[in-house]
C-alpha cells in the first residue's frame, strides 16, 4: 500500500459503501477474535482503521457501558457507512491517522486492528504510535476474518516470503515497534496476531 494517505483513502472511498454486502458473514470471527483479547468491564479500547465498524458491537459488549470504545480512520466515507450501520451507537468514530492518534500516552487497554497491518505506510513507526497509546502491558490484535492463503487466492495470487503477516516477518516488526508477539493463528478461516505493549 501506498505511503500517500491520499491514495488509501482514495481505495476505500470507492469502496465503502458496499463494504459490508461484500463480506456479509464476517461478524462471527469478529466476535471471535475479540472475545481472545480478553477485554475487562471498563477497559478502554481503540479499534485501529475501523472502517465500517464491524467490531465495534462486539468491543462494547466486551467493555460494558462503564467502558470506553473508539473507532478511528482515515476515510470518512467508512465513517459515514459505519454511521449509516448504526455502528456509532457502540463507540465514538474518529476521523484519525494511526501515524498520529490524538491520545496520551498510555490512554487504552487494548487495539484492535482488523486488516490493518498491510495498510500501514510504515509498518513499524505506525505499530510503535499503537504501542504509545496503550499502557504498559496492554494488548494488541491483528486481525484477518480469512487466513493468509485464503486471503492471497481470493485476489488471484500465491503467498510471497515479504508479507508482513507471516510470522518471521511479523515478530520481529513487532518487537522493534515495542509489542511482544505472544500468539499466532493463520487458518483459512481466520488470522489473528495477539500482542502485548513489551514496556
Amino acid at each position: 500500500m501506498s505511503d500517500d494517505p491520499t491514495q488509501v483513502q482514495e481505495f476505500f472511498t470507492a469502496r465503502a459503501a458496499d463494504w459490508d454486502s461484500r463480506f456479509p458473514d464476517d461478524g462471527p470471527a469478529y466476535a471471535a477474535a475479540v472475545a481472545e483479547l480478553g477485554l475487562r468491564p471498563g477497559d478502554a479500547v481503540l479499534d485501529a482503521g475501523c472502517g465500517t465498524g464491524r467490531a465495534l458491537p462486539a468491543l462494547r459488549e466486551a467493555v460494558g457501558p462503564g467502558g470506553t470504545v473508539l473507532g478511528a480512520d482515515l476515510t470518512p466515507a467508512m465513517l459515514t457507512a459505519a454511521v449509516r450501520a448504526g455502528r456509532d451507537a457502540y463507540g465514538q468514530l474518529l476521523l484519525a491517522d494511526v501515524s498520529a492518534l490524538p491520545f496520551a500516552s498510555g490512554a487504552l487497554d487494548a487495539v484492535f486492528g482488523a486488516g490493518l497491518i498491510s495498510h500501514l505506510p510504515r509498518p513499524q513507526e505506525n505499530l510503535r504510535e499503537l504501542a504509545r497509546v496503550v499502557r504498559p502491558g496492554g494488548l494488541l490484535a491483528l486481525f484477518h476474518p480469512i487466513g493468509r492463503a485464503a486471503l492471497a487466492a481470493r485476489h488471484g495470487r500465491a503467498i510471497t516470503d515479504d508479507d508482513l503477516r507471516a510470522e518471521p516477518n511479523l515478530r520481529p516488526l513487532l518487537s522493534g515497534a515495542g509489542w511482544r508477539l505472544e500468539s499466532y493463528v493463520d487458518e483459512d478461516a481466520r488470522f489473528l496476531a495477539l500482542a502485548r505493549q513489551a514496556a
